[in-house]
């Protein structure tokens, strides 16, 4: 039994390592995960990581609270402070190597406690653990945001995440889960995930005063049922799946096959290979809020809700946290589009109108091409919607009317010049090119460099980047394989697809970087206008491909961000450098 005392000093209920991580069926109703709201500017809770061995030998991972809630999504506004009492009981139950021992891996891992500060632990073994508070502008330090040597074991006390939002955060969906190297996909695959709410999206956008609002939290998990025939709906003439050298399923190229992992929305199953989809039901043609989090550790989405057969128009309000139309942003504070790509750890806000009374419809993500090299992210089913008079309303709401969000201190970051351009690329390496099943290594290069994946014994920053100075990132993808680059503590606008101008006047924090061709004449590439003017973001993080099994196999780099007033040389703006300022 556990017994876990909170720092009130309050005995949390006991629990069975063996039922913490129960999980509705396979096409149940969704209910979302309970609310933990901010209160005169404080939100102060208790909570602890499990683990739970399934007979099948799957693990589960979980988040609970004191009195047993998964999960819960925190709800903060810009000001207040935000502290976790995190608790480790890990028990150890996946008895696989770590993930940067096995095949994928190439980089050094430490496998034991450095010190009992835990701040400074720098361990990395199966039962450590810490938070990662992605999307948010908080300070990378320990106690905060500081992922790279802050390491929770569990023989430590509680450990305190003490964190303040930003007067100026902006309003939307961002989220929580583990950045332990070397272990976040196993955690995250495992369930380790929660929404974190920045209230106030209604103050950026007067539209959705009053609408009902639904959280959904749609992750990946390992196949349940991995020997089964693909359905019979589904094309016949299909080749046997191939699979990498992580054991999942190729990239079919025919948006059909088995998966490489299952879906679930609010751990509600949707197990191939009928994928029969989780329900919910609405008010017919009912306007609400979706705040739509992929929480998944290496699948892709491509979101539509369709009725009767058609894809139904969804109007996009925010991605990655960030109102559309914010910090003075030229875009409309409504686009309407009829599907959504969301990448690993991406985050999509829309307005969805309910199906029209006598009718359904179906939320589904359409195939992902993820290269020849990619895992396979096939057509699929996820959620059932019945148009129901009596429906009952989600369980939050944003308010009527709202006080406008004041001018931004800031110009808009698309009209501020970069003072320097980099470029990056991701990279791969098999070690026997003759045997596909051989170990690969991935890596995450400044463009000049050797590749190397990333080692987490080194202090030596990649990049050094002055705080106030906005640049422009070329990211290239020398790969056959889609990746998908994410960096913390701030956000970018993509202004440029392999070299083609997008007209995209809005922020994110992830993006999809197109996979290469052996016919290209030169490498896909993204261009990101970075924003570095945030104080708050002085100190050390990192970037990163948010498919975890590539960043756990070392594709991950440092950048330290120094104060302003620091004397740096300078290279011309309008050249890539080495990383070095």
């Amino acid at each position: 039994m556990i017994a876990w005392f909170g720092p009130t000093g309050l005995r949390a209920a006991p629990q069975t390592q063996q039922d913490a991580c129960v999980r509705p069926e396979p096409g149940s109703a969704i209910t979302e995960p309970a609310e933990l709201r901010s209160q005169n500017g404080i939100l102060e809770t208790d909570l602890r990581i499990l683990d739970q061995k399934l007979p099948d030998g799957t693990v589960r991972y979980c988040y609970l609270t004191p009195d047993g809630k998964p999960s819960p999504t925190l709800r903060v506004k810009p000001g207040d402070e935000l502290i976790i009492h995190f608790k480790n009981d890990l028990a150890g139950l996946d008895a696989a190597t770590p993930a940067i021992d096995r095949p994928l891996a190439g980089a050094p891992i430490c496998t034991a406690k450095k010190t009992a500060d835990a701040c400074e632990s720098g361990a990395m073994t199966p039962v450590s653990t810490n938070l990662h508070f992605h999307g948010l502008t908080v300070p990378p330090v320990c106690h905060q945001d500081e992922v790279l040597k802050t390491s929770i074991q569990p023989d430590d006390a509680p450990f305190e995440y003490r964190l303040r939002i930003g007067d100026d955060a902006a309003p939307g969906l961002y989220w929580y889960h583990p950045h332990l190297h070397g272990f976040s996909k196993t955690q995250v695959l495992g369930g380790a995930s929660g929404a974190l709410i920045v209230e106030g999206i209604e103050r950026a956008n007067p539209e959705l005063g009053g609408l009902p609002e639904r959280v959904l939290v749609i992750r990946d998990q390992d196949l349940v049922n991995p020997d089964a025939p693909p359905s019979k709906f589904e094309p016949p003439a299909l080749s046997k799946s191939q699979l990498d050298s992580d054991g999942d399923a190729l990239n079919s190229g025919s948006g059909f096959g088995k998966p490489s992992k299952d879906l679930s929305v609010n751990f509600v199953a949707v197990p191939y290979p009928d994928y029969p989809p989780a329900t919910l039901s609405m008010k017919p043609g009912e306007r609400q809020l979706w705040r739509v989090l992929n929480a998944s550790a290496i699948t892709y989405l491509n979101l539509a809700l369709i009725v009767r057969r058609a894809p139904q128009r969804i109007g996009v309000v925010g991605l990655d946290g960030v109102p559309l139309h914010y910090a003075g942003s030229p875009s409309p504070p409504v686009q309407w589009v009829n599907h959504i790509g969301v990448p690993p750890g991406s985050r999509a806000e829309f307005i969805v109108e309910g199906p029209p009374a006598g009718s359904n419809a179906l939320l589904v993500t359409r195939a992902v091409d993820t290269g020849p090299a990619g895992e396979n992210d096939p057509n699929r089913a996820l959620v059932a919607i019945t148009a129901d008079a009596d429906a009952r309303e989600p369980q939050a709401a944003l308010p009527a009317h709202a006080e406008p969000l004041p001018p931004p201190a800031r110009p808009w970051v698309g009209d501020v010049a970069p003072v320097r351009v980099r470029k990056l690329f991701f990279s791969e390496q098999q070690e026997n090119p003759n045997d596909p099943n051989s170990p690969t290594k991935f890596f995450l290069t400044t463009d000049g460099e050797t590749p190397k994946p990333f080692d987490p014994q080194s202090d030596a920053a990649d990049i050094v980047v002055r705080q106030g100075d906005v640049e422009d990132w070329i990211i290239e993808n020398r790969s056959m394989e889609l990746h998908d680059f994410h960096i913390h503590q701030l956000h970018f606008q993509l202004r440029e697809w392999s070299g083609v101008t997008v007209n995209e006047p809005f922020l994110r924090d992830t993006v999809n970087v197109p996979y290469y061709k052996s016919r290209m004449l030169a490498y896909p590439s993204v261009r990101l206008r970075m924003d570095f003017r945030d104080p708050n973001i002085v100190g050390t993080f990192v970037y990163h491909c948010h498919v975890l099994e590539h960043e756990d196999g070392g594709m991950m780099g440092k950048i330290m961000v120094v104060p302003r007033s620091t004397l740096i040389s300078t290279k011309p703006s309008n050249q890539p450098n080495k990383g070095e300022l």
